[in-house]
């Protein structure tokens, strides 16, 4: 079986809940050795949404495959010491609690680094460290709404500011931390030094934001207000058809012009001002897009996708949860998959979304249950059983519940 791109790094990830182990999940799809340090009451995911006596809910399962459990409790000494022990020869260290918790602990850069100079310390946590928000604890909400996504999603709605339901925040801050951890391995690989590296979330949430919705306020002076038109008009959703919704986007000037024959009005875009370029296309978009929703409910879904797909028009039926599940180009491609876990049965697994000529990413671990690898990462540390059976009986680590 060939190896993945990162087949030979270890990862000592001592990081939990959502951000932090979505980023060390993708270092192990591509064949990191990522070893997560879990505390004796393990990561919180464990517990969330149906998970019986082996607390290895759902969430949990899709965020820590490719990955070995470890318990250590990080305040004893014997805790730390193994610690130290891991970080000695690993090339990657990723945390994601507030950087004093690492000070409190005797786990800064500093300490870490002189220990092992090639290591690659990465913390993701709320704010950076050089302004007045440093200290503040941070979760997706509060970073959702610090960047400013519950407006949004106000003005686009005309409803009142909600949180979009997905954990939006953590998992792109934890893909980004991915990306950065990826590069700071090729800096290490060149330079043989490693470094330390700050991925805060606000600071990596605004430009998701402003980055279309700065708009006007982009010059100096400004050129009009904040907000992208386009995403943010009331009428930017599904169409509803006679029997459903479809989705289509209609936004190059071929596609209004087909778009506009299609539906037997070809002389409009010509004569209508509004339709002369993506410019005034745009300043008119809530207009524009409620005409189309106008039209759409004269069809069928299958109707308008046929139409459509003769114009050339992107479109795309609204899938739900359970015709995603469901979807005939997942099924072409193996998406979704059924595995045995150990642990909790047969289990509903993605497929990792890049695809590889020479190193493709290798599904070689199930998502471990708390403390399975503790005694096999410690004897890899140097520990000989009878240390770690003196570490368990003091409550330093732990192995994994027998059933």
């Amino acid at each position: 079986m060939t190896a993945g791109a990162l087949s030979g790094v270890k990862v000592v990830d001592i990081t939990a809940v959502f951000m932090g182990p979505s980023a060390t999940q993708m270092l192990g799809d591509l064949g990191a050795d990522v070893i997560k340090v879990e505390p004796p009451e393990g990561d919180v995911t464990r517990g969330i949404g149906p998970c019986g006596d082996e607390k290895m809910g759902p969430l949990y399962l899709g965020l820590n495959r490719n990955k070995r459990s470890i318990v250590l409790d990080l305040k004893s000494a014997d805790g730390r010491e193994a610690l130290l022990r891991l970080v000695k020869d690993a090339d990657v260290l990723a945390y994601n609690v507030r950087p004093q918790a690492m000070q409190r602990l005797g786990l800064d850069y500093e300490t870490l680094s002189a220990l092992n100079p090639r290591l690659v310390y990465v913390g993701m946590f709320g704010f950076s460290q050089r302004g007045r928000y440093a200290p503040q604890a941070a979760f997706d909400d509060l970073i959702q709404a610090a960047s400013g996504l519950p407006q949004a999603v106000a003005m686009g709605s005309g409803d009142i500011p909600r949180y979009l339901p997905i954990t939006i925040a953590d998992r792109s801050v934890g893909l980004y931390a991915f990306g950065v951890i990826c590069a700071a391995l090729y800096a290490q690989a060149r330079t043989g030094k490693g470094q330390r590296v700050d991925v805060p979330m606000f600071e990596t949430m605004v430009p998701y934001v402003l980055g279309d919705h700065l708009y006007g306020e982009t010059f100096v002076p400004a050129r009009g207000g904040f907000g992208y038109p386009r995403l943010l008009s009331p009428e930017r959703r599904p169409y509803r058809t006679r029997d459903g919704h479809v989705c289509c986007l209609i936004y190059h000037d071929h596609h209004w012009r087909t778009f506009l024959k299609a539906i037997g009005k070809a002389e409009l875009f010509e004569a209508d001002p509004r339709f002369a370029n993506i410019t005034t296309r745009t300043a008119h978009i809530t207009e524009l897009y409620a005409m189309v929703s106008d039209e759409m409910v004269k069809r069928t879904t299958q109707e308008w996708r046929a139409l459509l797909k003769e114009a050339d028009i992107p479109v795309f039926p609204m899938h739900t949860f359970e015709t995603l599940l469901d979807d005939p180009h997942l099924r072409d491609i193996g998406f979704f998959r059924e595995t045995d876990h150990p642990g909790v049965g047969r289990i509903r697994e993605m497929a990792v979304p890049s695809e590889w000529s020479g190193t493709p990413p290798v599904n070689q671990r199930h998502a471990p249950g708390l403390g399975e690898h503790s005694r096999e990462v410690l004897r890899e540390a140097g520990y000989v059983d009878a240390d770690i059976d003196r570490m368990m009986a003091a409550g330093a680590t732990r192995g994994p519940v027998k059933a």
